[in-house]
């Protein structure tokens, strides 16, 4: 496949893309003004208008050129180990220097301890065993003590990590911030140690400074959901690693995973799709044995704890049409999130995507299978109608695979395209004020 073929093409995508994008702020903005039935102030994202500068931004500016300056030649040149540590440590730059454009209590500290978070039931939780027993009574808005809208609209293995990190010594919303940041950056490590699994370590390579220079990491610092969506992203590296090199500790350990990440979020579920996309494009049913034994660990022990998952599902169901689901209107929605996830993954992931169709070499099909198993996933989350609007951070596991489609841009506009990333990821952080 020629790379340098087809640019008018990618730029009509990302023209497409731009004007979904355009017509969901238009749209919105009508409909809220006129109806107030989105609950968003700046749709499609939940975010206000703010313009503003800070600490950070000094810090992302400089990230931002040294990446796209020096992004693509690094990851072709450095070890395979260097590259994986390296895209780590730039992408944990790149998040806190827009994290820090905020200011570090408003773009870090306080993040996670609104009336909506979970550090505000901390203390709820001193008898672990009685409050998941319990965890279902306060799910509903007219139950007694109902819990904030996170906390209710998770699994509680979300809440209890915060809950363990104050129990030794790691509490407050600063210790929860940096926990969700450190955690949330190595997903770009485990795409791509699956990326090199399942295709080849030159795709991987190439998708590196995508993964690092993403607007993704606007939200990844800090919601928690940076940090389930890298919890998520290793069970699909391990899964990868158990079908390609039939490892037992592998295939355990994704299905350890599984289990953990469907206590994280229940919307997480879906991450079967991209679980089966990897046994698929690998031809082998070997580690689903070891796979499943794993993914009853974390069900067991919160099910002899006393907490029961499917009952808990159907009373946030309940609870979330009683709030704002109930009230956002679903034909808005469906297609404004994928507006939402534009601003999310960026104009280069757009033109990748375009491209992904084309990619016909036996490593870029595997590549491109990959991506369209993640984009699959997305859209039964987005036609189920419990993601309707803040998609920009909850579909985070999902879009986080969707960066890697950088990797099938030619090589000579990639530095234009990292800057296009960059600029975006910018400009969101520094007019908007993001939260929940």
């Amino acid at each position: 496949m020629n790379r340098d073929s087809g640019t008018r093409r990618d730029l009509l995508a990302v023209a497409a893309a731009a004007l979904l994008v355009a017509a969901a702020v238009g749209i919105g903005t009508y409909i809220e003004h006129r109806y107030g039935t989105l609950h968003v102030n700046w749709p499609p994202l939940y975010a206000r208008w703010g313009p503003h500068l800070g600490p950070g931004t000094p810090a992302a500016l400089a990230v931002a050129a040294l990446v796209v300056a020096y992004g693509p030649p690094l990851a072709a040149r450095l070890s395979w180990r260097g590259l994986l540590w390296g895209a780590w440590g730039t992408s944990m730059a790149w998040t806190w220097s827009l994290a820090l454009i905020d200011g570090w209590h408003r773009g870090i500290a306080r993040r996670l301890t609104t009336s909506y978070e979970y550090l505000q039931v901390i203390d709820r939780f001193r008898d672990i065993p009685a409050t998941l027993r319990d965890f279902h009574r306060h799910i509903l808005i007219g139950s007694p003590d109902h819990w904030p809208a996170h906390v209710a609209g998770h699994p509680p293995g979300a809440t209890l990590t915060f809950v363990w990190l104050d129990r030794i010594g790691l509490g407050g919303g600063a210790w929860a911030g940096v926990w969700c940041i450190t955690v949330g950056c190595t997903a770009a490590v485990a795409v791509l140690v699956t990326v090199r699994a399942l295709a080849s370590e030159k795709m991987a390579r190439r998708a590196a400074p995508f993964l690092v220079l993403a607007p993704a990491a606007v939200w990844v610092g800090t919601s928690a959901d940076g940090y389930f969506a890298a919890v998520a992203a290793w069970t699909v590296a391990c899964t990868a690693l158990a079908a390609t090199r039939r490892s037992r500790t592998a295939a355990l350990a994704a299905g350890v995973l599984f289990g953990a990440t469907c206590f994280l979020s229940y919307g997480l579920t879906l991450l079967a799709v991209l679980l089966g996309t990897v046994l698929l494009l690998t031809r082998t049913w070997r580690p689903l044995p070891l796979m499943v034994l794993g993914a009853a660990v974390v069900p067991v022990a919160f099910a002899l704890a006393g907490f029961n998952w499917w009952e808990a599902y159907r009373l946030l169901v309940e609870r979330y049409y009683e709030g704002a689901g109930g009230i956002r209107p679903y034909g808005y929605w469906v297609w404004a999130n994928l507006a939402c996830t534009v601003l999310v993954v960026g104009p280069a992931t757009v033109a990748g995507l375009r491209r992904v169709p084309g990619a016909v070499r036996d490593g870029e099909r595997h590549f491109a299978l990959l991506v369209t198993g993640a984009l699959l996933a997305l859209l039964a989350a987005d036609l189920s109608g419990m993601s309707k609007a803040e998609t920009e951070r909850i579909w985070l596991p999902f879009a986080t695979w969707l960066l890697a489609a950088g990797a099938l841009l030619p090589d000579r506009r990639r530095r234009a395209w990292l800057a296009a990333q960059a600029a975006l990821a910018l400009v969101l952080n520094s007019l908007l004020l993001t939260g929940w």
